[in-house]
């Protein structure tokens, strides 16, 4: 079951304070480990590193990352490596 349309798109309070407190002037890599929020328009061209449980993966937000969450861009899983 998806978000109601009203409530608009879930995007954790700490990144909103990132984007448009005290920080947002500041041209550093934002560690995020909210993988569950969505990815706005105020956040294209910002430099961000997304927790996969495991280490930071590191992305520039773009415009077609809108509306998509920041866990689709940090593989979780390791690629299997089976011996010959």
């Amino acid at each position: 079951m998806s978000r109601s349309v009203f409530k608009g798109p879930f995007v954790d309070p700490s990144i909103l304070r990132k984007a448009f407190g005290k920080e947002s002037s500041l041209k550093r890599r934002w560690r995020i480990y909210s993988r569950r929020s969505t990815i706005i328009p105020e956040f294209v061209g910002q430099e961000v590193e997304v927790h996969n449980g495991q280490r930071f993966v590191q992305f520039r937000i773009t415009e077609q990352m809108v509306n998509h969450k920041f866990g689709e861009f940090a593989v979780t899983r390791k690629q299997p490596n089976h011996k010959k």
